[in-house]
């Protein structure tokens, strides 16, 4: 039996994992979007079905904003005991990591599917908690503030029941982080990743016969890292690990896929699988010799003796909108206001655009998924009256406020007409500009691994291209930090509210053959 990596592709980071009796359960960081920390669940750990969010509630939290982009929601941990599910995290605010401001807080709940509870906030410092259940019935908060650090909670009141002690400062790499205590065969176990989350990351393995330390480095270490190696799949660290029903043990970690050399990626990091073996003296031997291969090959996968390797040729999701409340796939900016969208039965998604425009780190009349192929197409049908100059609806592709290709029906100095623009940092630009004063257009963009390209159609059959722009410039190389690109329907007044809503009556999305995705990742030379 084969699968492919990524198993969820797409802006999918730092995922954690549990098991309860024979289903499986992941979440993964969310930033600044909003629902946040996606749920999902799985039989045979390769196909995941997304079930809902864990923070689906305005009254939860308030999501930090910052400019550009990667704040909010950090590298959640969730965890299984007794009938009841906790995820553990950080709201975090922009320049955590040198001196900003942060808050961890657990949820919990007994349907994953479901809602989850308000958070209980801690008074621990730091960013990437974990949460981990000893079989005296004593829980741990283990975190990174600096160097890796354990201290005793109260999981009711959140409250801590001993100071935080320093266990662990890794093998020297930097940035260690993503910590994960295990107990098997009464030995305590620490995973944490090393190197920084680029090209550089892997994950380090420890261990100690008391909770407290102090904890042995594995002579083997990295146990999980491509990192100066030819592969298709880099940036591979923040692991987490689950035991199947049947005894076999499972790593799921980050990765990205470059687009090309210089390595450039576009789709953020994704979640990954890895087949985990324990040798003879008790250590983690994970994927191939601690490398993450694209397509492995096991016969160990539970819940699907027959199942055969995991390749779509295309994967196309059409929403007409007809329920009030939307898919999982789709996310806001930051907090959403209820009052710049709505679902109108046989109207689709109208979009009421404010006075914020998109190169703005703010709340926005902005609705977007995760691209999740390299080769992919979108398409929506949009309505839009424009009343006022400057007044503005489309189809963006939108790494962050500052790097973000759009095409919108637009008024401009009087007359209406259909635009492409390019924002890269600083600098942007409305590349092309055509009169059109219809209400009714088609908008489309296709996207491989070098380009994005935007049509527009007036009668839905026939698309005529208006602009494009390389994928390079909205890779996380050229200006992003944590996340992944988004296609995503908008309104804006850039400078004063609409008039009127912008209607998309549907959206439609197309992710393409998955071999077309692979590219050689061997530096030249």
């Amino acid at each position: 039996m084969k699968y492919k990596n990524p198993i969820i592709p797409g802006f999918h980071p730092d995922p954690s994992i549990c098991r309860a009796g024979e289903d499986y359960y992941l979440v993964t960081s969310s930033f600044e979007y909003f629902p946040g920390i996606p749920v999902f669940h799985s039989k045979d750990l390769v196909h995941w079905d997304q079930i809902g969010h864990c923070i689906t509630r305005n009254e939860q939290l308030t999501l930090y904003k910052g400019d550009p982009n990667s704040t909010g929601i950090y590298a959640p941990t969730i965890r299984y005991h007794e009938g009841i599910f906790y995820v553990i995290t950080t709201n975090i605010s922009y320049g955590t990591v040198s001196g900003g401001n942060e808050q961890n807080f657990i949820v919990w709940t007994t349907d994953p599917g479901g809602e989850w509870s308000d958070p209980i906030w801690l008074d621990c410092p730091g960013i990437d908690p974990s949460l981990f259940f000893d079989d005296d019935g004593k829980v741990y908060y283990c975190g990174t503030h600096g160097e890796i650090f354990l201290c005793e909670i109260d999981i009711v009141t959140g409250k801590r029941k001993t100071e935080k002690t320093y266990i662990w400062g890794g093998t020297g790499g930097c940035c260690p982080e993503g910590p994960h205590i295990y107990k098997i065969n009464n030995w305590y176990y620490l995973f944490i990743s090393e190197g920084g989350t680029e090209y550089g990351h892997m994950l380090t393995a420890a261990r100690s016969r008391n909770i407290w330390g102090p904890y042995e480095g594995y002579c083997g270490n990295p146990v999980l890292t491509n990192r100066s190696r030819g592969t298709s799949l880099k940036a591979i660290g923040h692991a987490d690990i689950t035991q199947d029903q049947n005894g076999n043990w499972w790593a799921v970690c980050l990765g990205i896929r470059p687009l090309s050399y210089p390595f450039r990626h576009n789709l953020g990091r994704e979640t990954m699988l890895v087949p985990m073996v324990w040798d003879e003296h008790g250590w983690p031997v994970m994927g191939n010799k601690g490398v993450v291969e694209e397509e492995v090959e096991t016969d160990c996968l539970p819940g699907c003796p027959d199942m055969n390797i995991f390749q779509q040729k295309t994967l196309t999701v059409r929403d007409t909108f007809d329920s009030e409340k939307l898919d999982f796939a789709w996310n806001f900016i930051y907090n959403p206001c209820p009052q710049l969208w709505n679902v109108i039965s046989g109207r689709g998604l109208t979009l009421y655009g404010n006075e914020n425009a998109l190169s703005k780190a703010d709340t926005i009349a902005w609705i977007g998924r995760r691209q999740e192929h390299h080769n992919c197409i979108a398409r929506t049908e949009l309505h839009f009256v424009r009343e006022q100059d400057e007044e503005e609806a489309g189809l963006t592709v939108y790494m962050n406020n500052r790097h973000h290709y759009e095409i919108a029906v637009s008024r401009q100095e009087g007359e209406d007409c259909i635009l492409f623009r390019r924002q890269i940092g600083s600098l942007w630009k409305t590349e092309n500009k055509i009169p059109c004063n219809c209400s009714q257009v088609f908008l489309e963009m296709e996207a491989d691994l070098e380009t994005y390209v935007f049509r527009y159609s007036l009668d839905g059959k026939q698309f005529h291209e208006i602009g494009r722009g390389e994928t390079a410039y909205l890779t996380t190389e050229a200006g992003g930090v944590f996340t992944g690109n988004y296609i995503a329907m908008y309104a804006s007044g850039n400078g004063r509210k609409c008039v009127r809503g912008a209607e998309f009556c549907w959206f439609e999305y197309t992710g393409k053959l998955k071999v077309l995705e692979t590219v050689s990742a061997t530096e030249p030379g």
